[in-house]
């Protein structure tokens, strides 16, 4: 489990417990509100709170009865292989249900609290029930080679046919020598079958370097040739580490993806701490990067002993250590990470699963403060960084840094980080060059993702009904960041094309013209009874929504939460039974009706 779990409180009988619990596993106490007295974060509404937090990816232990747990997760249930453990637990702290991701954690997770509560840990898969164990769960350090066989292996052991173990017995079975069942534990490169498992102790660190840009493959064939000849499988790997100058390089990147490994990085003076331990020293890598040898210095730096020297190639170099024991913690630092998301207009119904994740993943959050706030108890427990509005490129500036020392940010945004948020200015500090007021080289090296969110334009329709079917646009009224002369310029092209507009950041305390502007220079080109409507606090508990003529458009209406929808010279309000509904037809009429006069003639 990457994430921390959740436990949830959903009553005050189960509060103690719930807070036991946490205590035990370092977690949150999400409680219910009006439930319970105490808890880190409180929802409204249980079940929509468990499918927000399944759906990022994080684990729940909810201390309440299995079926609002049940009820809450079915309708989101596909991949065992990939969702969250579930677990619940009894008010009183008596019984312990793995109900969902046994073999992801939630039968080692019900353990552990049945333990600590000396309770009863209800596990009812058919492995852990019958044999004490899953083989597709090895001890952590321990790598499966041919996990699609563990099916058919399990269940001849369950039939009672028993098992025979080659190499180190990781699950402390009583042997037979005769059994058709077969676990083989070795660090070589051995073939798996349906009932012959093969697990591979990850032991080794792999230690690479490479010129700039040098070809993928070019190390993708060092390192195979290197581990085929010395005998050692590529599931023994446990990492691949390298001098953290190489932490955007795309070859190394790629190695690690391909061996389904961390990528772990150090400094030229952690490499250059392994100096004397070094097979190979070079005063031309000293002078180029600080230290005297990338490849042997990543392999020995992340614990052990050198067992390959450095071999190489025209541009890439690599080196094995190998570790005492098998590594269940991989040394070094990961690569910095920064994810844009937008969360939507904050309606957590609106907000992607993939948002959520990513959320849910980061270890510090920064944003505006009444974004961060609008995640609610998804933001609980994390460390965040609030800037005021006015200070985006110090916000960006800050995460992009943050990330650059190896951690995991996400920068919050309303709406879409790419409509009008966050995401541009990321890239723009990301160009800009050292002397343009940029970000650090080690901001430069991490990975930068982007996640859409529902924008403003989208919710604003969606209530509105359709009046984004045909052709649109969007302007921002602000002139803060852009010239008044430009915005003119293309308000007036919108409205000689007869795009329906979405108008962003209409108004402030200080700017009211531009919006009137905008009104008159529109009442040039469509008709006066066009169909407006004002969408304020979009998502939220005070939205309201509204519609207006386009010559009947006041600015006094409008603030800075609002989303000015306007329609073209085609739009229309259809007045329906829950009230009028604003929609933009796309021409369907107009091609059923030459459709029928083609028809005619012939």
């Amino acid at each position: 489990m990457a994430v921390t779990p959740v436990v949830l409180a959903l009553s005050r009988s189960g509060e103690v417990t719930a807070h036991r619990v946490a205590g035990m596993i370092g977690a949150q106490v999400h409680g219910r509100e009006k439930r319970v007295e105490r808890a880190d974060a409180t929802f409204a509404n249980a079940l929509e709170h468990v499918r927000g937090l399944f759906a990022a990816g994080v684990p729940v232990v909810g201390v309440c009865a299995s079926g609002i747990l049940i009820r809450a997760v079915a309708p989101m249930l596909g991949d065992k292989r990939t969702e969250p453990p579930v677990v619940s637990i009894s008010d009183d702290g008596s019984v312990v249900v793995p109900l969902l991701g046994g073999h992801r954690g939630a039968n080692r997770l019900a353990r552990r609290i049945a333990t600590g509560l000396e309770a009863a840990a209800a596990v009812t898969t058919a492995g852990d029930v019958s044999v004490g164990i899953a083989l597709d769960e090895p001890p952590a350090g321990y790598r499966l080679a041919n996990p699609e066989d563990a099916r058919t292996a399990m269940a001849a052991l369950l039939a009672g046919e028993g098992a025979r173990v080659t190499g180190e017995n990781i699950f402390e079975l009583a042997e037979d020598a005769d059994a058709a069942v077969e676990l083989v534990v070795t660090e070589a490169p051995v073939q798996g079958g349906d009932k012959r498992l093969v697990y591979h102790p990850q032991q080794f660190v792999l230690g690479v370097g490479c010129a700039r840009d040098a070809d993928p493959e070019e190390l993708w064939g060092l390192v195979k040739s290197t581990l085929a000849e010395a005998g050692i499988a590529r599931g023994a790997v446990a990492c691949v580490t390298t001098i953290e100058l190489k932490a955007d390089e795309p070859a190394v990147i790629q190695l690690a993806a391909r061996l389904e490994v961390p990528l772990r990085l150090f400094s030229a003076e952690e490499l250059e701490a392994q100096s004397a331990r070094l097979a190979n020293p070079s005063d031309v890598v000293f002078a180029e990067v600080g230290c005297h040898g990338v490849a042997e210095g990543a392999a020995l730096a992340g614990g052990g002993e050198l067992a390959i020297e450095k071999r190489k190639t025209a541009n890439a170099t690599c080196a094995v250590g190998r570790a005492s024991a098998p590594l269940a913690a991989v040394p070094g630092r990961g690569r910095g990470k920064l994810s844009v998301v937008g969360i939507g207009p904050g309606q957590a119904g609106w907000r992607t699963p993939e948002v959520s994740a990513l959320v849910a993943e980061a270890d510090e959050l920064v944003g505006y403060g009444l974004y961060l706030d609008l995640l609610g108890p998804l933001a609980a427990g994390k460390a965040r960084s609030d800037f005021p509005l006015g200070g985006e490129e110090a916000r960006c500036r800050y995460a992009l840094e943050q990330a650059g020392q190896g951690r995991n940010v996400a920068l919050v945004c309303s709406g879409d980080a790419g409509i009008y948020a966050m995401g541009a200015l990321v890239f723009e500090l990301l160009d800009r060059g050292p002397g343009e007021h940029g970000v650090s080289d080690a901001a430069r090296r991490t990975e930068v993702v982007c996640s859409p969110g529902v924008s403003a334009l989208q919710a604003a329709a969606a209530r509105a009904g359709a009046p984004l079917g045909h052709d649109f646009c969007t302007i921002s009224l602000s002139d803060l960041l852009t010239p008044r002369a430009d915005i003119l310029s293309r308000l007036k092209a919108a409205a000689e094309g007869d795009f329906v507009i979405a108008f962003y950041n209409p108004v402030s305390r200080t700017r009211r013209t531009l919006l009137a502007e905008a009104r008159d220079i529109l009442l040039q080109h469509r008709p006066p009874d066009t169909p407006v409507m004002l969408a304020t606090s979009l998502g939220r508990a005070e939205e309201h929504l509204c519609y207006r003529r386009l010559d009947a458009l006041e600015v006094d209406e409008v603030d800075m939460l609002t989303v000015v929808l306007v329609g073209s010279s085609n739009s229309r309000l259809a007045e329906l039974g829950e009230g009028p509904r604003m929609f933009t037809p796309r021409g369907y009429a107009r091609k059923i009706d030459g459709d029928l006069a083609v028809r005619a003639k012939e």
